[in-house]
């Protein structure tokens, strides 16, 4: 069972004169965009929505990083983030997420996303484990509300994604987003010589200098991999990997071999530290090491936890082997479970997200004692933006 997730952690519900209705913002200025009305649907309709999950896979890492959770059709207008908390309760046990909303929805109707919210909090499901991806096109008159939203979703914790490349560069800029979802259009033309080839390496260029990365969808064979990482795209999904009916837990069809390098540019200066980053699984400082143990029982994946300040910096860092040794020894858990987790916990091994991932390396290898510890990755103000794993930047600089 996962552990109950404290209500504190979670943004409080955005106020509304009929919980049941949404709001759109009072007199939009003349031309905007007005947020899509909540429609109920048909009596019996919810139920044919089926979910759907896809694994997403690291094309450098050779392993499933992500689970995509959907719905198998689009989503009726006003429907999105129903929908979306609907896909979260049925993946509550299962890896990082990776969720889709709809760009007005996010930008104009925020006790929609009450619901997403509830529902990870009731799943046992922190913001830092969830990769919120806004997808939809972005109007002019919608650009300020929705940078405005994404700010406050991102000090939430969740990471931000764009579920389109079909938006404005510079506010792909702007919003510097974990990760830009390509449309299938653009995975069937990577590696062509036309403008769709170079729209593809633009914007994995892009992704390159804000610390992002591309995730190209239904990919169908092997050549449109070795296309897509000759392009500079990180992040795969589609029927190549797994069929339709695939759940997580399941197997996955991983590339056999490692992705062909870009440049001989790319290959002296090296990946930044940014494009091995992984979302952390993070409690309070306060957790006790019960909370902890509950949390590395529900998360069989999760070599770390991190435990995060009232402003979201890492305060301490709890490395799986070392604390279970800790609790399981003789007397352990009755030493320490009902105590502060800080007490065996270590100081965080921190690193900026525009660091070379040599210089990552580095800094691991300092601590020998430590020397396979995931390190911390923070943003310009030192809050954590998720964890690299050691070997995942070993792989990368092979491959690099």
């Amino acid at each position: 069972m996962r552990p109950s997730i404290p209500s504190s952690e979670y943004p409080p519900p955005a106020p509304s004169a009929d919980p049941g209705h949404v709001h759109p913002p009072a007199a939009p200025p003349q031309g905007a965009i007005h947020a899509p009305p909540s429609t109920p649907a048909p009596a019996g309709a919810h139920g044919a929505e089926r979910t759907v999950f896809r694994p997403v896979v690291d094309l450098h890492a050779g392993a499933a990083v992500l689970v995509e959770a959907g719905i198998e059709a689009a989503p009726p207008q006003g429907r999105d983030a129903a929908l979306a908390a609907q896909a979260a309760e049925q993946a509550a046990r299962h890896e990082a997420l990776l969720l889709g909303l709809d760009a007005l929805t996010v930008a104009h109707a925020p006790a929609q996303l009450d619901l997403v919210h509830e529902a990870l909090r009731r799943m046992g499901r922190r913001p830092r484990e969830v990769i919120l991806c806004v997808g939809g096109r972005v109007g002019a008159a919608d650009r300020r509300a929705l940078l405005t939203a994404v700010a406050r979703l991102r000090s939430y914790g969740y990471f931000v994604a764009l579920g389109t490349a079909s938006v404005p560069i510079d506010l792909v800029a702007e919003i510097e987003p974990y990760l830009i979802r390509l449309e299938p259009e653009l995975t069937t033309r990577a590696g062509a010589q036309d403008a769709a080839g170079a729209v593809l390496t633009t914007l994995a260029d892009l992704c390159e200098r804000i610390g992002g990365r591309l995730l190209a969808t239904q990919v169908t064979d092997e050549a449109q991999l070795h296309a897509l990482a000759r392009a500079g795209v990180r992040l795969a999904q589609g029927p190549w990997f797994a069929p339709l009916e695939w759940r997580p837990a399941q197997g996955v069809n991983l590339p056999a071999t490692a992705p062909p390098e870009r440049d001989q540019t790319q290959r002296w200066i090296g990946p930044r530290v940014g494009e091995c980053l992984v979302p952390a699984v993070t409690l309070p400082e306060s957790a006790t090491a019960e909370q902890v143990l509950d949390l590395f029982s529900a998360r069989q994946d999760a070599t770390s936890v991190i435990l995060l300040d009232a402003w979201q910096r890492p305060a301490a860092a709890l490395d799986r082997n070392r604390f279970l040794l800790a609790v399981s020894g003789p007397y352990g858990h009755a030493l320490h479970a009902r105590r502060p987790a800080a007490r065996l916990a270590a100081p965080p091994r921190l690193v900026p997200r525009t660091v070379p991932a040599v210089a990552a390396l580095q800094a691991a290898g300092r601590d020998t004692e430590r020397v396979y510890d995931d390190l911390v990755v923070t943003d310009e103000v030192g809050r954590c933006l998720g964890v690299v794993r050691v070997g995942d930047l070993i792989r990368r600089l092979g491959d690099a």
